[in-house]
């Protein structure tokens, strides 16, 4: 690619907007070649952060005039959300419902406002499964200047059809070692960097935010205590569910920090140039809030996961110091996991999160440990 110049804008090599996807080159080098005869359906595949980026870069490098320079007017509103020929569409419950999917019918049929096409990126659509036949009416039946970006950890089977109608772009977990050297070459101590790095999933904008948090590893370890701590007791189930949801709070702070920040940038961007405010503030306040609910469940189920992880080290230091493993007592731990995995599938489901979590430790404390 080095050498190329890329959608003959003049730029030689990736466009700058595609910088910031780390550890994805397979994608990134589909959706440089797309940008410069974009179809009109796109199915970003894959979980963390790497997707939504994806869909921002491409959406800025298909309305840019040079391609994706990464620093006109154009490129810089979609990266700040405020592009109007740019919107993102998401659930508004637990699923991708009707509404959402009549909301998309109206936006595939109007005219771009400012660019010669727009796009339309589609988050969850693997949630997507009471609105099938409408988003499949839209995707087959698209207007010539919209693009569509679908989002989607998986296809289930009832979405196959949709799938069909779409050029896919897989986004694998960035590799552990990947996320590393991005940490370390951020100023993060390698140490430290490791430890984020095996608990982030693969996910960049999560690694980079408990690089920044002090309480992380404190969270871990209050997870990884849970076993020890339940009695059986529903009063002990409920002061230590309150304990995790405080500590999931903590996590919070730096998101919200990195949010304000943002926010105070804008307006100081627009009080340079002379504007009121900030144009599109309440649409770019909406989405905060939604990436923050979004990084509480992700946070959540990271707790989760060491805490299934914690019972799964226990079963395998009691078969490791006998000579027989008691199938009983495997059947305990076993039991005690599949009760997590459910409490972390619930969490689709937008669900009260005190009683959730009160009432798997309950369950877990009549399992025993």
């Amino acid at each position: 690619m080095t050498g190329q110049d890329t959608a003959g804008t003049g730029i030689v090599g990736t466009p700058p907007v595609f910088a910031e996807i780390v550890g994805q080159p397979t994608a990134v080098a589909a959706l440089v070649a797309a940008a410069r005869h974009p179809v009109h359906a796109y199915l970003f595949r894959g979980s963390g952060s790497s997707t939504r980026a994806a869909a921002q870069a491409f959406a800025a490098a298909l309305l840019c005039r040079a391609g994706g320079c990464g620093a006109c007017a154009e490129c810089r509103r979609v990266a700040t959300g405020s592009h109007p020929d740019v919107v993102l569409v998401e659930r508004s419950g637990p699923f991708l419902g009707i509404d959402e999917a009549r909301r998309l019918v109206l936006l595939a049929q109007r005219r771009p406002l400012e660019a010669s096409r727009q796009v339309l990126v589609v988050a969850d659509v693997h949630l997507a499964a009471r609105s099938v036949p409408a988003l499949l009416k839209t995707v087959e039946e698209p207007p010539p200047a919209t693009v569509f970006v679908l989002l989607a950890e998986d296809v289930p089977p009832e979405l196959a059809t949709v799938a069909s109608r779409c050029v896919e772009v897989r986004f694998p977990p960035v590799a552990l070692r990947t996320v590393v050297e991005w940490l370390v070459g951020r100023g993060v101590d390698h140490d430290r960097a490791v430890l984020v790095a095996e608990g982030c999933g693969g996910d960049l904008d999560r690694a980079k935010l408990l690089a920044a948090d002090e309480s992380y590893l404190g969270r871990v370890e209050l997870w990884r205590s849970v076993p020890s701590r339940l009695d059986g007791s529903g009063s002990i189930a409920g002061e230590l569910a309150r304990s995790l949801l405080d500590a999931t709070e903590q996590a919070l702070v730096p998101l919200r920090d990195a949010h304000r920040a943002q926010l105070e940038a804008l307006a100081e961007e627009a009080k340079e140039l002379g504007e009121r405010g900030v144009a599109g503030r309440k649409q770019i306040v909406d989405r905060q809030h939604r990436e923050e609910r979004r990084y509480r469940v992700d946070e959540l189920r990271h707790g989760l996961g060491v805490l299934a992880r914690a019972y799964r080290d226990r079963l395998a230091d009691v078969v490791g110091s006998r000579a027989t493993p008691d199938p009983v007592e495997a059947q305990r731990f076993e039991t005690a996991v599949a009760h997590i995995s459910a409490a972390a599938a619930a969490l689709h489901h937008n669900p009260n999160e005190l009683l959730l979590l009160e009432s798997l430790l309950v369950r877990l404390g009549a399992v025993g440990t």
